[in-house]
Parts: C-alpha cells; structure tokens; sequence
C-alpha cells in the first residue's frame, strides 16, 4: 500500500486492510474522503455503484473510534430500506469484527431477542432506519440518554433517497433529537452515487450545523463510457420475447415501473421457460430474501425488479440491465445503469425496451438528457408543517408529555423548522389541540381523545412512518405468505366478479397465477390456490410526475431530423412517423391547436406542474373546466380566442399554482392534522414550478389553423 491518506488510518485497521482484506491500495474516494472525516467536517461522498463509499466512510471513523476510545453505540448506519441493511449487515461486522468491535442490525424484521440483546449490550454501530429510530425514542423499552449517549457520527447511505421526500425532513428531526441526547453535534456523512446539485444536498445534510458541509466526488460524476440503446417493441409481450432471445447465458436485470408489470412480465418469462425472479415490495419478507439470495448466486436468468433493485443491494456479478418504458428521470436510469460494468475492463450498459408511442418518447428524451449530463437536481419539499405535526406527537411519547414551547429544543436542528415562524408552529400545535388531537394541561401536550385512539400508546406505529400506504390483504398459500396486495382493486374486482356469476377469482402475485378460494376480510387475508388462467396483479398505481425538462427534452426529440446511433431500426422508424406526426411542433415554442369540437389545445411542454398551475388559472378566469397533461393545455369552447388567453397569461401578476383540494391534504400522511388554509399552503407550494411558468408566460405563440381530431 503506497504511502497516502492510508497512513494517516489505525496502524491495526492498516494492518487488517492489507493482509485480512488482501487489498493493494485504497480507491480515489476513499483516500479522499479520510483527511475530512478524521477532522469531523460533515461530508457527502459521491462515487458510482460499487464505487466504495461505504469504506469510504468506514475506515476513517473506525480510526477516530480506536484512536479516540469511542465506546458504547458511537455510529449510526441509516439505510432508506431493510433489504439494503440486511445486505450490508455482513460487511459492516466485518470491518468491526476486524479491529474488535461489533456492528448490529436493527428494524421491524429483527427478531424481539436480537434487539433485547442490542439493548443489554449495546454495538458500537448499529444499523437501522429512521423509523426504527423513531420507534425506539417512543418506546418504553429503550432508554433513549442511556443508548444514544455517546453517540458520535451518522452514515447515511443513498442520502438522495432521504432528501427528495419527506421521509428526509422526518430523518433529518430525528437525528436533530438524538443529538440532544448526545449532548453534541453528530458528525453527518451522506453516501450517494447520481445527485445534480451536491452543494445543496450537502446542505441539506450539514443542516443547521456551523461551518458547511465538503463534497468528496474524485473526478466528479463523469460516468464511464456505456452502452445505451433503444428499441421499440410495441408491447410486454413483444418485451418478453425480446428478453428471452436477447444475450442468453447472461444474469439480465430487468427494471419495470411498477409492481403489476412486474408480475406481467414476470409470468410471461416463466411461461416461456426462463428462469426468472420477481423482486418488488410487496413479496412477503421470506420471498424476497429467496429471491435475493437466488439472484446473487445464478449466472443464466432473469430479475424482473421495481425500484426494490435500484439502490445498491449486491446482486453478484451482473450482465445486463433492461428497462422497460422510461425510469421517469436520469438520476433513476444512471443508479439502474450503475449495476452493471463492475467487472475489469466491463462497461455500463442498459437497454430500453419501449412497449408505447409514448414511452418510447419518454425514453428517447431521457437518453438526451443524459448524453447532454443533465441531472435532477435532489430538492427537498418545502413547508413540512405535517411533519412537524408528526414530530410534536411523537415528541410526546418520547418524554411522556411535551413543555409547550419544548419543541424548538428537540427540533432546533431542522432547518425547515427553523425558517417556520414561532406564529405558524403555535397555530399548529393549536389547531391540533381544538381538533381533540393534542390536550394542553397547564403547558404539557398531551393527546387528546382523538389523538389517542390514531396515534397514542396503543396506535404509535402509525407515528413511524410518514408515507401513505393503502390498506393492504395478506395473500396466504396454505400457511406459506405470499405478500400483499391493495384492497380497493379486490374489492373493484369482487364488484366485477359479481357481474359475472361463475367466473373464477383470479390474482397474480410472486410472478405465478392464483385462483382466490377465500377472503377473510376482518383479518385482511386471502386464501388462493395456484391457477392455469392469467389473473391481474392489485394495487393501485399513481400518475408519473413530468418535469419542465423532461418535456422540453421531449420536444426537442420531435423537433430535431436527426437519428440517434443509440436507436434501433424499430425506434428510429417509429419515432420519424411521430415526428411527422407532429410535425406543427416546430412552428413555435407553444403551439395552439383548435379541435373539431371546437375546443383548444396549447401545447406547452412545459411539465405536469406548470401546465397545472396555468389550467387552474384559466379554469377560474374562464369560469370552465380546463384540463392539462405535462405536454398540453385543454381549452373548452368559451368563445374566447386563445391568443388573447396567452396574453393575459403574460400579463397576470398571479403567482400560478395548481388547484388544491381538500381530499389532496387528506392523503398527505399528518396532513388532516392542519388547519386547513396551512394544508392548502404546503400543497400549494410544493405544486409550484416556476421555471416551466416563466416558460409559459415568456414563449412566443403560434396559432395554427389546421383543425385536428
């Protein structure tokens, strides 16, 4: 090992790193990233998948533990899933085995002993989530001061995860508790592969701690040069064939957008004689783990996965990744691409098998996006007052009743919460107390009776998350769980059964057929038999937000007269029919289009929230409703001419946002717990998209006079 950053690791962690680990020399990252973690700066280290950022952010902190007598549980391991714990949880006690220390593992798959055991003994790094974390400060088993004393540094790993959502402000409050009871600031070091604004994801990170934050990304984000293509297939079952034909021999992970394509695709595969996994979240936890450690050892098959597969759980040693349709953004495809080309001398591939028109255009876009090195940039919703309501309810638990006031100490580390006047939080804390959710006594929060029975004693695990999941059934085969599935689209399909006396029940699930025998729908369980007949996967799906860069990047495939190499004979020949197609595109940047019915149509590629903003002006300007898709401004026949329309959309002062409505604030998890003008607020202000507004009211207009269908 030549001399370098190595030196400056634990003469024993040096020791074991040459002649246990076999390892010659340290990677660009991880030298990089030991002088700033040794010196205790907050860091966000950037590498791709299988870049090494997790020893990265090891080695140095296993130094400061040794040579600065760290003792007790002094490092936290976040992780957004399970699955990714349990994946790292072999490794992490390595490392620490290799110098004397221990790592455990800790979320609602551990076993009741193991956590006991964690409890009466604790590691020096555990392994969690953040709502494990939020459960253990709201439990009456864990005393928080005693196990998180002496805590001294957190590794976030797929920080991008975190931020984007508000799972990131719900983990950025609990870490700003645990701090208090650390009684110091915690040292923050962020893992990610693919971020388009490092600075302001390490600001996110460092929150309110002085000083800011360093980015390590050695030779920046520049990915390898990869093999990128597209074809056209017109259909899952065409994307089947495709698949079964296409590089036999080799381990092909296939990527789909949702759980019930998963499955489709998944028994279309099996049907045709390949050896295929399904791998998404609801597969009960025995399944999943099957199909994991399946998929880690086999050489010759198929992995049909969701996003469950895009962070970085290690598959082995990956041939292929395909993608059907479009990932929704670049950041998604470069994690998706990044399981590939790990082996020396191998380079990243991905293959985009489009099953429509339209997807086949997402596609397109997004592989221009990427070529040009556009990146989503990770932003971090604004106006969390829900989850401020969540953290004062469960602050409640944690010390058994709540000062009024108390919270800007547990939750000075926020810095959401700190730009939020002292006036809308106490309206919070107030509206929640006149709804019977919280009861002031001379100061001290409680819960009130309302309170209580959703989110008390007895119901706090409702508290630990902060995402909406629908009602689920459990599907059991005999005593084996399968996993689960929505109840609206059972209860739809039990509706449609009804109307068809005699028909056969029929699911798909774990990528086979079932044949339902029986529903308890008290205890949320259905019983099934396996199935000859095709059934249909049930959950309910939700509609893909389009970005203003997504869409302009759309029209730019339409408007150009070029082919990418990239493309196939198939892609390449339907995208030039759509380009004819829509050959009027290139008359202006926003093209209006009159309709037979006499209505309009102001193409604006401008995004899903931009043009839903501009709609819900015109609506109520016009007094009609008017309809938006993230391409395009639906205009009913009002007698106004649309020009004119455009004009005031340039001239209007009004601060554009979409329509809000009460339902929406209902299925924001916490947010029935706000007044309703501060739910309408937030969700207003997490609609907006000023950019793709701007666009809007800026573009020049051509009017075309060609009536379409």
């Amino acid at each position: 090992m030549r001399a370098s950053g190595f030196d400056r690791l634990h003469p024993s962690l040096q020791y074991h790193i040459v002649n246990t680990l076999g390892w010659s020399e340290l990677r660009e990252v991880q030298e990089t990233a030991i002088e700033p973690i040794l010196a205790g700066e907050d860091l966000l280290v950037l590498a791709q998948t299988a870049g090494g950022k997790t020893e990265a952010a090891v080695f140095p902190l296993l130094t400061r533990m040794l040579t600065d007598g760290w003792d007790g549980l002094s490092i936290l391991y976040i992780s957004p899933l399970r699955a990714l714990l349990n994946n790292q949880a072999p490794r992490m006690e390595r490392y620490f085995g290799l110098v004397g220390r221990r790592a455990a593992v800790w979320h609602g798959d551990i076993d009741r002993g193991d956590k006991d055991e964690v409890l009466r003994d604790p590691p020096d790094c555990l392994l969690t989530t953040p709502e494990s974390l939020e459960g253990m400060l709201c439990s009456k088993r864990v005393e928080p001061k005693s196990l998180f004393g002496r805590l001294r540094a957190v590794v976030i790993d797929e920080v991008h995860a975190f931020a984007g959502d508000d799972r990131g402000w719900h983990l950025i409050s609990v870490l700003s508790r645990l701090s208090v009871f650390a009684g110091n600031p915690i040292q923050r070091i962020g893992l990610s592969a693919t971020v388009g604004d490092a600075e302001r994801l390490a600001s996110w990170l460092h929150a309110c701690a002085e000083g800011s934050a360093r980015v390590v990304a050695p030779g920046g984000l520049q990915l390898r040069e990869a093999e990128v293509s597209l074809d056209f297939v017109g259909c899952i079952e065409n994307a089947a064939t495709v698949i079964r034909e296409l590089h036999r021999g080799e381990k092909r992970l296939v990527f789909c957008d949702s759980r019930a394509l998963v499955e489709r695709l998944g028994t279309l595969l099996r049907e045709d004689g390949v050896r295929t996994f399904v791998v998404h979240s609801s597969l009960a936890r025995d399944l999943r783990r099957e199909a994991e450690r399946a998929i880690s050892e086999e050489r010759d098959c198929v992995v049909c996965a969701t996003s469950a597969l895009e962070l970085g759980i290690d598959i082995g040693d990956l041939d292929r990744v395909i993608q059907i349709d479009s990932p929704g953004s670049v950041a998604s495809f470069l994690q998706r691409m990044g399981r590939t080309g790990r082996r020396l001398g191998a380079r990243g591939n991905c293959l985009f098998l489009a099953t429509r028109e339209e997807s086949l255009l997402d596609c397109a876009a997004l592989i221009s996006l990427w070529e040009r090195g556009f990146v989503e940039p990770v932003v971090p919703p604004p106006l969390p007052y829900h989850i401020f309501a969540q953290q004062v309810m469960a602050l409640i638990l944690q010390t058994r009743g709540l000062v009024w006031g108390d919270w800007e100490k547990w939750l000075a580390g926020v810095p959401a919460f700190r730009e939020t006047s002292r006036e809308v939080k106490e309206a919070i804390v107030s509206g929640m107390t006149s709804m019977g959710l919280l009861f002031n006594e001379g100061g001290v929060l409680s819960f009130g009776p309302e309170g209580e029975s959703k989110f008390g004693r007895k119901h706090f695990l409702e508290l630990l998350s902060v995402f909406t999941t629908p009602p689920q059934m459990t599907v059991l085969h005999g005593q084996a769980e399968l996993g689960s599935i929505d109840l609206l689209p059972l209860m739809v399909q039990l509706t449609e059964r009804q109307a068809q006396a005699g028909e056969p029940w029929l699911l798909t699930l774990a990528g086979r057929h079932w044949a339902i025998r029986h529903i308890d729908w008290t205890a949320h369980l259905v019983y099934v038999e396996p199935s000859d007949r095709p059934g249909r996967a049930r959950w309910l799906g939700g509609g893909r937000l389009v970005s203003f860069a997504m869409a302009q990047a759309i029209r730019g495939v339409l408007v150009s007269h070029e082919a990418s190499p990239r493309w196939s004979k198939r892609a390449t020949s339907a995208l030039q029919e759509l380009r004819a197609e829509f050959e009027w595109v290139r008359a202006a940047p926003i093209v209006l289009r009159s309709n037979e019915d006499g209505s309009h149509a102001l193409w604006t590629f401008a995004g899903t929230l931009a043009n839903g903003a501009v709609a819900n002006w015109l609506s109520e300007s016009l007094g009609h409703p008017v309809s938006s898709t993230p391409l395009s401004i639906r205009v009913p026949d009002t007698g106004w001419r649309l020009e004119a329309l455009h004009a005031r959309i340039k001239e209007t002062p009004v601060d554009f946002s979409a329509r809000v409505t009460d339902e929406a604030i209902t299925n924001l998890k916490f947010g029935t717990c706000l007044v309703s003008a501060l739910g309408h607020e937030l969700l207003a202000a997490r609609q907006r998209d000023p950019a793709g507004v701007a666009f809007v009211r800026q573009a020049n207009l051509h009017a075309s006079t060609v009536t379409t269908g």
